[in-house]
């Protein structure tokens, strides 16, 4: 892989994780979620109003009860004291206070039948937004178990390449040093034949190189001579195997004693 190749991988990657982040459904769960249980927090403060509405009428009603006793005990007072004048104004109180206390009670039905109304709406949206709870964390956790499980195949993936990179780095250098070594015999064997001139050798280096295979292969023939009129007896041992002593390896080479 070149390195533009592996730039463009790279953008391309942070490219999608800004978007991945952009895009999160986490966030996106989480989002709903704060907006259900403001939702919640409203019908709860909606009921408490209207809970605290009709306490404040059964308060006014109860107080709308205590005079209406206190008016009937009124007029029976003034019956027994011989003033009906009396009596018929407590009685005509009480009769406006009767019609007082008929609008009193339907105020009071009808926010009886609102906290009804309100209280089941918040009993079913609480379970709503628990049963929405739980779902959205086990999709949370899917989601990150998921993610994780991506990013772990996207470094093995990236691992993959490098490793790719390293194998091929090495068959080259591999490719390379053998054209070295091959370049290195091709050399010496020309250097060997004099067809390439050594620069740094002396004037008359190619004479000596001459002489001294001439005189090789002169060892050669006399040794070969020596084993066909011998048999490869003993001059062939002394010329070509060492004795058995530790310093017989020097008299290799040396010829005849």
């Amino acid at each position: 892989m070149s390195l533009t190749s592996r730039l463009r991988a790279v953008f391309r990657i942070k490219a999608t994780h800004v978007v991945d982040r952009l895009e999160d459904p986490r966030e996106a769960l989480d989002d709903s979620y704060d907006e259900q249980v403001k939702m919640l927090q409203q019908v709860r403060q909606g009921l408490a109003a209207v809970a605290t509405g009709k306490k404040r009428i059964e308060l006014q009603g109860q107080e709308m009860g205590n005079r209406y006793q206190r008016l009937t005990e009124q007029a029976q007072e003034a019956l027994s004291q011989g003033r009906e004048d009396l009596a018929r104004t407590a009685l005509e109180r009480r009769s406006l206070l009767e019609r007082q206390v008929a609008t009193v009670r339907e105020q009071h039905a009808a926010l009886l039948l609102q906290q009804t109304q309100l209280q089941e709406n918040e009993r079913r949206l609480a379970e709503r937004v628990a049963n929405f709870r739980v779902e959205k964390e086990t999709i949370k956790a899917t989601y990150t178990a998921s993610e994780a499980q991506v990013r772990a195949n996207e470094a093995a993936a990236g691992l993959g390449s490098y490793m790719s990179d390293v194998g091929a780095n090495l068959n080259r250098a591999k490719d390379r040093v053998a054209q070295m070594q091959a370049r290195a015999a091709a050399t010496d064997e020309l250097l060997a034949s004099g067809a390439l001139e050594d620069l740094t050798a002396s004037p008359d280096a190619d004479l000596e190189r001459q002489l001294s295979a001439g005189a090789a292969q002169a060892e050669v023939e006399r040794q070969l001579r020596a084993l066909k009129n011998s048999g490869a007896s003993s001059d062939s041992s002394g010329a070509d195997r060492p004795g058995g002593g530790p310093d017989a390896w020097l008299s290799i080479g040396q010829g005849p004693r």
